[in-house]
């Protein structure tokens, strides 16, 4: 199985910005310029994730999302703001290739449902923000990861998949831009509950990391945002060490 290695820019006020644990977040660059890199430096997929969408209550940066999308030749995921069927029409329209839903499908699972049987599973990804609560227990959190929903994480993967996602996107907040590493367990647990590919991101800070969770936490794909903003890890030398580590790693299909 081809493992994917994907950069993720976290859209605020039309910049790429970074936080901790979603807290304390800063500026980082231009969305425009650092997509074009992402692609130079060989990711397999790009997420464009507009952070504010939801809580703000706002629509999203379509221009914005437009413009990457003519520049991207690779799968460009869009998440964030995404509430009905129209808005996920209108980013495939605008050249998007996957949708990334969080926030919507708590309060309307269905909308998962609508996406896959109108543009198929491959195209909607189930995105969920995720903290520890107990011994091999995890919770789903809502509104950027401030309001816990009492929904159990792996209940909701499992929904998630019979509902229609394609893929899920584990993300954990516990982790989220601590650096020292992707939360195995979480990842594994969700792996060997679903038959969908697991998306595991929250935590890389090195090059092992990435291997581990792609080996060991059993995740098809590793999602990663400041070490690569801060070139702290650069996608063309982590993927020519995961090939050193028998790993297959590229594009899917």
């Amino acid at each position: 199985m081809t493992k994917r290695i994907i950069p993720c820019m976290d859209v605020d006020n039309r910049k790429v910005v970074k936080g901790k644990k979603f807290l304390d977040v800063q500026e980082v660059a231009d969305p425009l310029t650092l997509a074009k890199k992402y692609v130079a430096d060989g990711a397999d997929e790009l997420v464009f994730y507009d952070i504010s969408a939801s809580t703000k209550n706002r629509g999203m940066f379509l221009d914005l999302i437009e413009e990457i999308a003519k520049e991207v030749p690779i799968p460009f995921i869009v998440g964030g703001g995404i509430r009905t069927i129209e808005d996920v029409e209108k980013i495939f329209s605008l050249g998007g290739n996957k949708v990334s839903i969080n926030s919507a499908a708590l309060t309307n699972p269905s909308l998962i449902q609508q996406v896959a049987e109108r543009f198929g599973s491959e195209k909607v990804m189930l995105s969920m923000d995720v903290r520890k609560t107990g011994p091999g227990k995890w919770t789903v959190f809502a509104k950027g990861g401030m309001e816990e929903t009492a929904i159990d994480a792996i209940e909701w993967a499992k929904k998630g998949e019979q509902l229609g996602a394609g893929e899920l996107v584990v993300n954990s907040i516990d982790e989220d831009g601590v650096k020292d590493g992707y939360d195995i367990e979480l990842n594994k647990a969700m792996a060997e509950a679903v038959n969908i590919p697991i998306v595991a991101s929250g935590g890389a800070g090195k090059l092992e990391h990435f291997a581990e969770v792609l080996t060991e936490g059993k995740a098809d794909a590793a999602l990663a945002a400041s070490v690569f903003h801060f070139e702290e890890v650069n996608i063309g030398e982590l993927k020519a060490y995961l090939q050193q580590q028998n790993l297959l790693v590229g594009q899917k299909g």
